[in-house]
């Protein structure tokens, strides 16, 4: 059994959604960054950092923090979504550019552009500015694939289901995903999944996959 500790956000619905692909049995704890419940001490003592998702492996006796550990850990355990040869290094530095790149650009989108409009006219253009061009690098990069990486159209791994959380937010970043068609399509192929669905929801339900 596995202990998730999330909350209703990308870097949360990342490791959900890979949970429920997996399908292996967890357990959802919410944490609700609204109240400051990651600081709470018992959080603490899980998440170092303050951040979630954080999980406990009872199988392992494991707790890890910090996203792309977490997946990288788990598709490892289960040997699921995790791409092979060549292709696994492909998967991991595009994980490791959503989370160095496309998470803390588009949250920083979030925050200047959603909450705090007006406040800085130079924040939301700088931010803005590098959202569209995260969605164009993404978007040149899944020409003529399906997925981000893995050998031909590619395979979907935790490159796919850490991306794509962001992207789901695309409204709040006020990005128009027809401008990036290969995006959508990928976005759309992703969003019908039923785990993706399910993972969504975690740990409660706020509104609908956004649809373009």
């Amino acid at each position: 059994m596995i202990d998730l500790y999330t909350w209703t956000t990308p870097n949360g619905r990342k490791v959900s959604i890979l949970l429920e692909e997996l399908g292996v049995p967890y357990t959802a704890h919410a944490i609700d960054i609204s109240k400051d419940e990651q600081f709470a001490p018992d959080f603490l003592k899980i998440a170092p950092n303050n951040r979630i998702p954080a999980i406990v492996d009872h199988d392992t006796g494991i707790q890890m923090m910090e996203t792309g550990a977490i997946m990288m850990y788990l598709a490892d355990k289960y040997g699921k979504f995790q791409c092979e040869g060549d292709e696994y290094w492909r998967m991991v530095e595009w994980l490791m550019w959503q989370m160095g790149g496309l998470g803390p650009m588009l949250g920083q989108t979030h925050h200047f552009v959603k909450y705090k409009k007006g406040k800085s006219a130079y924040a939301e253009e700088r931010y803005s500015t590098e959202a569209l061009r995260l969605y164009g690098v993404l978007d040149r990069r899944l020409e003529g694939r399906d997925h981000i990486a893995g050998i031909g159209r590619g395979m979907y791994s935790i490159a796919d289901m850490a991306c794509w959380p962001w992207v789901s937010r695309f409204e709040w970043q006020e990005i128009d995903l027809n401008a990036f068609p290969n995006v959508k399509d990928w976005y759309m192929r992703i969003a019908v999944r039923p785990a993706v669905q399910a993972g969504y929801s975690v740990p409660k339900f706020t509104t609908d996959v956004p649809m373009p």
